[in-house]
């Protein structure tokens, strides 16, 4: 495969803030979230999950979401998200003013019963109302699945379920279906094979991949991604984050490591990786989060 068959320009999704945090033991402060979001913004990342509008009992780590999202100097091309998992939810987020959401649901029943105590058709049949409200106030959406290629309960996922669900939104109107390997369960040919799949049914620019480097293949899936046509992928900086109700699924994707990999590669991001290495020591030495980014890593025994 040569480098003709990739991107010219791949598009970051920073989910540092929410996905990243929600499964620390440090908790930041509002001042602390927002200075993250802000520096992030500044290093040139144009789409920042900035936030959930769980309830705080659940997820404690994103209690603070709705003070967060008031404080942040907002950039005019950069689009901040913020993940919904109910009408509730986005109503919560409507009120601050929030005009970019996320929505998620599992493709695999064990882990949507273990994460929101539903099934799956349950979760469809809610997120449409959300959805469905959200187009009215002329909001932009998104919708992650999560356990795509493998579930911690079941193993193997039916991946025509997959298909089912990210057909399902993207009839309800989401911009976007994120596919996730949520505990890194992937491998490079289970990944090109189902990426090919989708890719014969929907377009690439409907498609992101939120990749997991638990098992240490996050780059490898990410590289059979972007051979296959992918353009958007959902990293953390620093590999912060995990799902806290998937045993198993520490450590997302590095936003170092995918985007120094993409400029080895000669592709675009239009992001500074410098500045993201400097935000990261602040979260690690500063704030106390432990970040598993290899790259960051790196460069730490080199400075």
């Amino acid at each position: 495969m040569t480098t003709s068959n990739l991107p010219e320009n791949v598009r970051i999704v920073e989910v540092g803030p929410r996905d990243g945090l929600q499964n620390e033991r440090v908790r930041l402060s509002v001042e602390q979230k927002v200075m993250l979001i802000e520096q992030l913004a500044k290093a040139g990342i144009k789409d920042i999950e900035a936030g959930s509008f769980v309830h705080p009992k659940w997820i404690p780590q994103m209690a603070n979401s709705a003070e967060v999202f008031k404080r942040i100097k907002k950039q005019k091309n950069v689009r901040y998200w913020a993940l919904v998992p109910n009408m509730r939810g986005l109503e919560n987020a409507i009120k601050v003013g929030v005009t970019h959401v996320a929505v998620f649901v599992s493709s695999s029943e064990s882990h949507n019963k273990s994460n929101i105590n539903r099934t799956i058709d349950e979760s469809l049949a809610q997120l449409k109302e959300v959805l469905e409200v959200a187009k009215k106030e002329l909001l932009t959406t998104r919708a992650y699945v999560s356990t795509v290629f493998g579930c911690p309960y079941e193993g193997k996922v039916d991946f025509k379920r997959v298909m089912e669900i990210t057909d399902f939104f993207l009839q309800t109107g989401v911009s976007q279906v994120s596919l996730g390997d949520t505990t890194g369960m992937g491998n490079p040919l289970q990944i090109r094979k189902n990426l090919n799949t989708a890719l014969d049914r929907f377009h690439a620019d409907k498609l992101a991949l939120h990749l997991h480097d638990t098992r240490g293949l996050g780059l490898a899936n990410a590289f059979v991604g972007l051979e296959a046509g992918i353009t958007t992928f959902d990293t953390s900086i620093g590999g912060m984050g995990g799902c806290p109700y998937a045993p198993g699924a520490s450590g997302n994707l590095g936003s170092e490591d995918l985007i120094h990999m993409l400029d080895v590669s000669d592709i675009k991001t239009n992001i500074n990786i410098e500045s993201l290495l400097k935000i990261s020591r602040l979260l690690e030495f500063d704030y106390g989060t432990t970040l598993n980014s290899r790259f960051y890593r790196s460069q730490l025994r080199i400075r």
